[in-house]
């Protein structure tokens, strides 16, 4: 094997690494946003974590952020909760992150 090759072999691993830390700090950000709806819904326990877990599905809907937003956003108007649409976004940043730090600390 070449330098080359290994020098390939060491950027596709490095970029593979990368990309599953995105995807760890998004699934936990979209965790604990559908932590904090449902403590905003008034759910606990059981109902709780199953919401969480629909935030976490929402994600796989569409590319991005916005189809997690839309789920939840559509519950806050469902609910009639007093919370705008900047305050679920800022929400959805400032979990990010907490998600960040969280993940890069394992």
């Amino acid at each position: 094997m070449t330098t080359f090759d290994k020098r390939e072999k060491s950027f596709e691993a490095k970029y593979a690494h990368d990309q599953e830390i995105l995807f760890k700090i998004g699934a936990r950000r979209n965790k604990l946003l559908g932590q904090w709806m449902a403590e905003q819904l008034g759910l606990d326990g059981a109902d709780a974590e199953a919401y969480a877990k629909a935030v976490i599905a929402s994600d796989f809907e569409k590319p991005g952020d916005e189809d997690v937003f839309e789920k939840v956003w559509a519950d806050v108007q469902s609910r009639g909760l007093s919370l705008t649409e900047a305050q679920v976004r800022q929400q959805m940043q400032d979990l990010l992150e907490t998600a960040r730090d969280q993940v890069t600390a394992e």
